[in-house]
């Protein structure tokens, strides 16, 4: 909320701004949503150039702009700059200074009624689709559902190494599953990706659906909290999760009315929008209860992170305190603490009662400004048994020797990956990057899967025989990596990003954080393959790169200019070379031969995914905008420049492989504005 992004006009225009640019030329959209932060000293809410002179004026957006959830500041600035609703409601910015800058002359009618009119034009619009007010949230939890986010997924896994083709795998042989990301579904990164979703497919259930003799162990932890309690915990009548029962009164309080009771299948409740005709104000409480019964005697460490107040009991007995002394942390979008823990011994089979009492966040002791404050707080409760780090490794090596092949899952989840903060390490969680190692040492069959959202350090990436990058995907996760790995679908996913050697190789390493309110992008243009290719820095892997089962090869390249329909044409021929049916994605990259400021060795302007049977060859097409594919943003003219010329189109499967090239020519300098 109050940072400051400092960043070039021209970095501005050519990177931040032109996805949304891209979707206005490209689509019809109804709404655009402002960021919380501040670009340049104003922020963007309140922001007159680029509500009104860029997305309105000189991309002519004739529809609604929102707000982020409490990310208004103003009244006035913000209606005068057409920030047309402000988020969420009722009101928390305007409201009583609407009033007070009409009467003041700050705002006129007119300015009010520009506001409501973009909202009563969107009302207008999305009325057809019949959607009742108020109505309940609607899943479609359905066969024809499943399959095609099954798709989605598995379409969206990247193979990033197969050397002697160790994939895929064969069902019928033993597997052993192993890692910290096997048995839970890393479905979603944290914050506003993260969804409930009705049901989730870990790694080891896709696994075990389709392999005949499989064997699981852990191997190392990887969470940076503790395993929800809701995995093992059980309501009084037998559903997963816990009771929160919902008071007007504190605990202390004797014999206080219980006005709610409520199902949490889920132990991250973020009470964001649970509502009572009783409660009318912002403080009241709960307690949440739930049973266990552990399947071994060991000593059990639980966790508790709040925005509010929490105690966690187990048989009466305070286990975990986190509200008399409470320390700010990362959790709940920043507003709430960090995790306390704390550790007891529990016995195998029998059953404890394990009880959270919660208050909301005004019970909380402490207040983080610039942090987001979504409804009346949330709590966070975890469980698991204590591990001893070499003993799960030495299990994961002894279980990989047994087995012919291996799938090692490894990577992040929810709780590295979020938002309200950046990351301080591109490292996998600790104990991964042994694990990995050491699997592969004793059974070099071993496929490493990885799930992440963006890149993280691979120290065994060239000893490792076979890597999948699988990210986050969905509800069909486990079922997804399942059907990649024992070749029901043969890869064909592409890196959106390049994968560094280490984080000190990124090129926002030395001013990607905030300091004092501000972050300098002095990265400039050269963000990802543009600043490896430019500093022909060593990387992992490069954008672009993915693997498949079979082999393509592309021939035949042809580039058409139509000047007068602004179009760049190109077409080349791919061949299936191999053994399956497969997919390839043509990527075409423009480099300009003399340009006469700094610019990228080459940058992406067009692809296209094309289906490829084995032995056979398609002719893919790609069409651009030559104006589009050759410009830079001339900050000295305050517009886009396509410059008189030579222009090199190269084409290829990764930005680090292009073995076909044409030229063409612009051959007039053209500045232009808009779309």
């Amino acid at each position: 909320m109050s940072v400051d992004s400092l960043v070039t006009e021209r970095a501005l225009r050519e990177i931040y701004l032109k996805p949304f640019q891209i979707a206005q030329k490209d689509s019809t959209p109804m709404c655009f949503m402002t960021a919380y932060n501040q670009v340049n000293g104003t922020h963007v809410s309140e922001c007159p150039r680029l509500i009104g002179d860029v997305l309105r004026k000189e991309w002519g957006f004739d529809g609604l702009v929102m707000s982020d959830w409490f990310g208004t500041y103003s009244a006035a600035e913000s209606v005068k700059a057409g920030l047309d609703l402000e988020m969420p409601g009722p009101s928390y910015a305007r409201g009583k200074l609407i009033n007070r800058a009409l009467g003041c002359g700050k705002l006129t009618e007119y300015d009010i009624d520009n506001c409501v009119r973009k909202v009563l034009q969107l009302v207008k619009k999305v009325l057809p689709l019949g959607i009742p007010e108020n109505a309940p949230e609607h899943t479609v939890d359905s066969p024809e559902t499943a399959a095609l986010l099954r798709k989605i997924s598995s379409n969206g896994l990247v193979l990033m190494k197969n050397d002697k083709t160790t994939l895929p795998f064969k069902k019928e042989k033993t597997t052993a599953v192993i890692g910290p990301n096997a048995d839970i579904a890393a479905f979603s990164g944290g914050g506003s990706a993260s969804l409930l979703p009705y049901y989730a497919i870990t790694p080891l259930q896709g696994i075990k659906n389709q392999a005949k003799d499989v064997k699981y162990t852990l191997g190392a932890p990887g969470w940076k909290k503790l395993p929800l309690l809701s995995r093992m915990s059980k309501t009084k009548d037998g559903k997963p999760g816990l009771t929160m029962s919902v008071y007007l009164d504190p605990p202390s309080k004797k014999d206080r009315e219980l006005i709610d009771t409520v199902h949490v299948s889920e132990s991250n409740a973020l009470l964001a929008d649970y509502k009572n005709p009783k409660i009318t104000s912002a403080l009241w409480y709960a307690t949440f209860t739930g049973y266990i019964t552990p399947s071994r005697a060991a000593e059990y460490e639980f966790g508790l992170s709040v925005a509010g107040t929490a105690t966690l009991s187990i048989d009466d007995k305070l286990v975990v305190d986190n509200a008399t002394h409470q320390t700010p942390g990362d959790s709940f979008f920043g507003t709430g603490t960090r995790d306390e823990t704390a550790t007891t011994h529990l016995e195998a089979d029998k059953t404890y009662t394990v009880t959270i009492d919660f208050g909301t966040l005004p019970t909380q002791t402490f207040s983080k400004p610039g942090a987001t404050a979504f409804g009346a707080g949330g709590v966070r409760i975890g469980c698991e048994r204590v591990i001893s780090h070499a003993d799960e490794l030495a299990r994961a090596v002894e279980l990989a020797r047994s087995v012919d092949q291996v799938v090692l899952c490894a990577g992040l989840n929810s709780d590295w990956e979020s938002e309200g903060y950046d990351r301080t390490t591109m490292d996998l969680p600790p104990g991964s990057d042994e694990l990995i190692a050491a699997v592969c040492a004793a059974n070099p069959n071993t496929a490493i899967v990885v799930q992440s959202g963006t890149p993280v350090t691979m120290p065994w990436f060239r000893d490792a025989r076979s890597v999948v990058q699988a990210w986050y995907g969905g509800n069909e996760t486990g079922n997804a990596i399942a059907d990649v790995v024992f070749g029901d679908v043969n890869p064909s996913g592409k890196l959106p990003l390049t994968f560094p050697v280490r984080n000190e190789d990124n090129p926002a390493y030395l001013n990607y954080r905030s300091e004092r309110n501000r972050v300098l992008y002095g990265e400039d243009v050269y963000i990802g393959y543009r600043f490896y290719e430019k500093t022909k820095r060593e990387v992992v892997a490069p954008f672009g790169h993915g693997l498949s089962y079979t082999t393509f090869e592309l021939s035949g390249l042809g580039v058409c200019v139509d000047d007068g329909a602004d179009e760049v044409t190109v077409t080349v021929d791919v061949r299936n070379s191999g053994g399956r049916d497969g997919a390839q994605v043509v990527q075409v990259y423009v480099s300009q031969e003399s340009p006469s400021i700094g610019r990228p060795v080459k940058e992406l302007k067009g692809f296209t995914k094309v289906q490829v049977k084995k032995g056979t060859t398609v002719k893919a097409e790609v069409k651009m905008s030559k104006k589009y594919a050759t410009s830079f943003w001339d900050e000295g003219r305050d517009a886009w420049v396509s410059e008189k010329g030579k222009y090199t189109v190269l084409v290829g499967d990764s930005s680090a492989d292009t073995p076909l090239k044409e030229g063409f020519e612009v051959k007039k300098t053209m500045w232009w504005r808009g779309l």
